[in-house]
């Protein structure tokens, strides 16, 4: 223990000795320590006092914006009462109305009084007034006033030379409640021989609330003051009246109808912002006043936190920094100890940096990598095929084409005016030559192609590559000097090739020949051009050769056609399980397809197709691929096929075959016979009135089961069966007979007006429309 204790302390001295550990401690204390105090006391001294001032001016900016809202606020009621007073219905007709026997007029005055209570949320109360004969008001309902000082009150309205008006008095129907703000407006509005007014009273809760958002803290206060600086309403009525008292007189001091200033109150700093609304003939005053501290006490502390963090950081960054410097050491450390013993190291790091020892080694490091590359090009060929790969595969497409040139000339390829050029060869005649044993010696047949291109090749070609597709397949890549002329060597070369391939291996030998290209970037198109060129060839087994630059000249095209008719009966065949008629079925669906051509373009998508098919229908009857193909690539193996009689065979003996075992022992062999059964029996009866419950009669089941095991072994519903077969019928009926619609609906077990609706639910038009249709065609 001792011993480890000393080992540890001896290296935490070396690494401390070290001159490069000691500049990086140093450097990184600073880089981790410095911006931040610098930061903390910089924001402390010089932020606070400047967003200080700003927070100030945006709440100023804030209190204005709101006040204008108040102003509108106000100026609506005002626009209100206006409207309303001047209504035709508050004319002088109402002192000629009797509200006692005009009960109808009463309520429907009261009614609206009662909308235009509701029409704002400031709005308290609203009253109508009329001076007749025996003063009456509306509160809303209709009351006659007995009340001589009531009288007096509602009078002295009327009395006053505006005919709106603002008014802060005790309200005599409510004298529990202080002075409250109105607004009233004599009626008619259109005359000045007022007998009425139409009072608003304010209410005072919702407008201190109103007020309030001139005051967006806790604590402060905001008041308006009249015309005659008398207060109206202030925020906080509690607040103490000396405070609310010094803010008026001293805003009222600045000469000037909006302003800001500061003052100090019992130890407090506030801000306080005045402005002045224009309130019908008087300018009335708002004056808000909040402290300081409300808005800068957050900075100040986050100013705080920053200094108390920023030293805490100091603490941390030089243990952070000593761990920091030895990981950023331990590397350097771990390379010393690999160069030089650690008591060497120790003593050479206190004259000489360690980089200046790694550079000594590196000499020799180098010396032994020059010995290396000669070894490694010995290997040059497997890498030059292993680029060509990767960029067929497109590895390499983010590449720019002088990065892609680089590195093939790093290769050892010429690429100075050059042009590039792509062959690729591919044995067939399997089938028919010893197909077991190629099969199983697939790698060993094509390493001794690509040998044999590789020593015939040498008399053609000064650069060029030959790849390995490890499936009785090779690529040629070819590099020629730009401008010369290719073809007559490139065919000889090629039926050089065939004449070898067909005497040593007995195998007809097909040649694609690509069109050229000057450019590196471009040499990926022309792998996938060749992919595309060797399905131009013929599945004859003959030897061919196929030269996409003629070949597109001549611009060759080849129809599309697939037996549709014939992949139906396949599959039907492979439903009920029959592998022979499977296999007649395929062969008969491989000689339509010969006959639009035997090149492989038209014939090996086409049974690709059909394989799918056939695994889509092993999906419906509920077995995974994988459980029967055990995780094989069916459609790569098919895709290397390129006889049409060996595609034949395998699609039987490698999926066919196998489903149908399968599916014989996941399904009752009996309830099958049945099936067949009801089959045959639909076929034969399909015009008569035919139901589930009497085909399970027939082969004396229950309709539940039979139904199940229609869908299971049929993979369609038995209802969707029948129908299928009755409309096939009456399509044979529509195309072939001249019989009356009527009369084929009747012929497949139809009425006429339901053959209508399920033919053409299922085909898409009317039955006339479909005879119209094929007849036109």
């Amino acid at each position: 223990m001792l011993r480890r204790i000393k080992r540890l302390r001896d290296k935490r001295d070396i690494s401390w000795r070290s001159r490069y550990f000691r500049k990086n401690f140093i450097l990184i204390l600073l880089i981790a320590s410095i911006p931040g105090i610098f930061s903390g006391f910089c924001l402390y001294w010089f932020g606070v006092g400047q967003v200080e001032k700003e927070l100030t001016e945006a709440h100023e900016a804030q209190i204005i914006d709101r006040a204008k809202n108040i102003d509108d606020q106000l100026e609506y009621l005002e626009v209100l009462i206006s409207h309303w007073a001047f209504d035709p219905r508050y004319d002088h007709s109402l002192a000629d109305i009797d509200f006692v026997k005009e009960f109808l007029e009463t309520r429907d005055i009261s009614k609206q009084l009662l909308v235009l209570q509701g029409s704002n949320p400031l709005i308290e109360k609203v009253k109508l007034y009329l001076d007749l004969d025996q003063p009456i008001v509306f509160n809303p309902n209709y009351n006659v006033i007995q009340d001589e000082q009531e009288k007096e009150f509602y009078q002295a309205m009327l009395m006053n030379k505006p005919s709106i008006q603002w008014n802060r008095f005790k309200n005599p129907d409510n004298e529990n409640k202080g002075q409250q703000l109105t607004l009233s407006h004599h009626v008619p509005g259109i005359s000045r021989l007022a007998f009425g007014a139409i009072i608003l009273t304010i209410d005072q809760d919702k407008l201190i609330q109103l007020l309030e958002t001139l005051t967006p803290y806790n604590e402060g206060v905001t008041t308006i003051l009249d015309d005659h600086h008398d207060v109206l309403v202030s925020s906080h009525p509690g607040e103490s009246p000396d405070l609310i008292a010094k803010i008026r007189d001293l805003a009222l001091q600045q000469g000037t109808k909006k302003g800001s200033f500061s003052f100090d109150w019992e130890k407090e700093t506030f801000s306080v912002s005045f402005g002045t609304m224009k309130r019908l003939n008087e300018d009335w005053m708002y004056i808000s006043a909040a402290p300081i501290s409300s808005i800068t006490s957050p900075i100040v502390f986050i100013s705080e936190l920053i200094l108390v963090i920023s030293f805490s950081g100091l603490i941390l960054a030089v243990i952070m920094t000593w761990v920091a410097s030895v990981r950023i050491y331990n590397p350097l450390k771990n390379l010393m100890t690999v160069l030089v013993e650690d008591e060497q190291a120790a003593s050479l790091a206190k004259n000489q940096d360690e980089f200046e020892i790694i550079k000594e080694n590196w000499i020799k490091v180098t010396s032994e990598s020059e010995k290396l590359q000669q070894r490694l090009s010995a290997h040059i060929p497997q890498l030059k095929q292993s680029f060509l790969l990767q960029l067929r595969n497109g590895y390499l497409y983010d590449y720019s084409e002088q990065e892609l040139r680089t590195r093939m000339e790093n290769y050892g390829w010429r690429l100075h005016n050059q042009q590039y050029l792509l062959l690729d060869i591919q044995l067939t005649g399997i089938y028919q030559f010893e197909k077991d044993r190629i099969e199983n010696d697939a790698s060993l047949i094509t390493f001794t192609i690509v040998n044999i291109i590789e020593e015939y090749g040498k008399d053609y070609f000064d650069q060029f590559t030959v790849i390995n597709y490890h499936n009785l397949s090779a690529g040629v890549f070819i590099i020629a000097p730009l401008h010369t002329p290719l073809h007559k060597q490139i065919m000889d070369f090629s039926e050089g090739v065939t004449s070898i391939m067909n005497d040593i291996l007995k195998l007809k030998v097909t040649i694609t020949i690509s069109e050229t290209v000057n450019e590196v970037k471009k040499i990926p198109y022309l792998f996938e051009n060749m992919t595309i060129g060797r399905q131009y060839r013929s599945f004859e087994n003959m030897n061919q050769i196929i030269n996409l630059q003629e070949w597109n000249k001549q611009g060759n095209r080849f129809k599309v056609f697939y037996p549709f008719e014939t992949e139906r009966e396949v599959i039907q065949a492979v439903r009920r399980g029959q592998v022979k008629e499977t296999e007649q079925l395929i062969r008969k669906f491989m000689n339509e397809l010969k006959e639009k051509g035997i090149h492989e373009i038209n014939i090996q998508p086409g049974i690709i197709q059909l394989f799918s098919t056939i695994q889509h229908e092993i999906l419906h009857s509920s077995i995974h691929p994988n459980e029967l193909f055990g995780g094989r690539n069916m459609f790569e193996e098919l895709s290397d096929i390129r006889e049409p009689e060996w595609m034949i065979k395998w699609i039987i003996d490698k999926v066919i075959s196998p489903y149908v075992q399968l599916l014989e022992g996941q399904i009752d062999i009996e309830m099958k016979r049945h099936i067949e059964k009801i089959v045959e029996f639909i076929n034969n009866h399909y015009m008569e009135d035919i139901s589930l419950e009497s085909c399970a009669d027939v082969v004396g089941t229950t309709p539940y089961t039979l139904s199940k095991a229609f869908k299971k072994i049929l993979n369609i519903n038995f209802i969707d069966y029948v129908t299928d077969i009755r409309i096939n019928h009456a399509k044979e009926l529509l195309l072939n007979t001249n019989m009356k619609i009527q009369d084929i609906s009747e012929s497949v077990g139809y009425r006429h007006s339901y053959f209508n609706r399920i033919f053409k639910k299922q085909v898409g038009v009317t039955p006339s429309q479909f005879r119209k249709m094929n007849s036109s065609g």
